[in-house]
């Protein structure tokens, strides 16, 4: 996808069925900077690399990061070794783990498995290259605290266009309709995603960026959607709430089918995304599980009401 200054680079993990077009790397030139927008994991940086040199790109001012998971900023240190003079720009919650990433490192393998191994070691960034700015000096962007997906995500307003990361979680390509899926690994809180939402709605941008994947031309719509998503999905987590793990994750799985019109649309998807997708979704349970079971048992039938 290209648009005068601003394209997308598809970091397809080809040894991971359904994982092209999944994780996105973006590349912005704005009053003369040159911005990349979540390098993707290490196993993504030669082809990274390839591509900006494809595109007659021989220097970075900002490497931005929604947030810190290692599909998102795994290579951001290796990169940092071609594009020596970039500027990493990170919320305050993530630098200290890119400065030292052993704890996100050992993290990723805990939760994600092969998949880790696959995506490669997450690489150290310099302390004097990564910082936390409201507004990224030269470049009109703003960037904005929206914990929820993680409590280190961020996104960046540039003019009309939000770089949204996972604040409005996964969207796919299909033929009919919008697919959308929270992202809510623990630890989630549905009070403070839904903020984070609310505050990038008021922002009334026009089109969004998702990190997994693409561009939307209408921004608003997707952020309500992925709000009133949230509510419903925890509303499952309840209803499902006396079954066992297992058999758990397949009760949620129809009750969304049967409620959520956006995400039964899961049916739309190619066979290798669709199951990455059901994959996927026990890991956002988990977070919603946790959730539920923090709160006391009026909380819990108010939210089932």
């Amino acid at each position: 996808m290209k648009e005068l200054n601003l394209f997308c680079i598809d970091l397809n993990q080809p040894s991971l069925p359904g994982f092209s077009h999944f994780i996105s790397s973006w590349c912005w030139q704005s009053a003369g900077c040159w911005l990349l927008i979540d390098p993707g994991p290490l196993s993504s940086i030669p082809h990274l690399l390839q591509e900006l040199n494809r595109a007659g790109i021989d220097h970075l001012d900002y490497i931005l990061l929604t947030h810190i998971h290692i599909d998102h900023a795994g290579g951001t240190g290796e990169l940092l070794k071609h594009y020596p003079t970039a500027q990493v720009i990170c919320h305050p919650e993530g630098i200290r783990h890119m400065i030292d990433p052993a704890r996100l490192w050992q993290g990723s393998l805990k939760v994600l498995g092969k998949t880790a191994e696959t995506y490669g070691k997450i690489i150290p960034i310099p302390q004097e290259k990564i910082c936390y700015r409201e507004q990224i000096d030269g470049t009109g962007i703003r960037s904005y605290k929206t914990p929820g997906h993680a409590q280190h995500h961020c996104c960046y307003l540039a003019d009309d266009l939000l770089f949204a990361g996972e604040v409005a979680g996964v969207r796919g390509e299909v033929n009919q309709g919008i697919y959308m899926r929270p992202t809510t690994p623990p630890r989630f809180i549905l009070e403070v995603a839904l903020d984070s939402i609310e505050r990038m709605i008021s922002l009334a941008p026009q089109r969004m960026i998702f990190a997994h994947y693409g561009m939307v031309e209408d921004a608003v719509t997707h952020l309500e959607i992925a709000s009133q998503q949230l509510r419903l999905w925890v509303r499952g987590a309840v209803a499902t709430g006396n079954l066992e793990a297992e058999s758990r994750v397949l009760a949620f799985y129809d009750w969304l089918i049967a409620r959520d019109e956006n995400y039964a649309l899961i049916s739309q998807l190619p066979a290798d995304e669709l199951q990455r997708e059901r994959e996927f979704l026990g890991n956002s349970l988990r977070g919603m599980v946790e959730y539920v079971a923090s709160l006391s048992e009026a909380e819990r039938r108010a939210l089932s009401a």
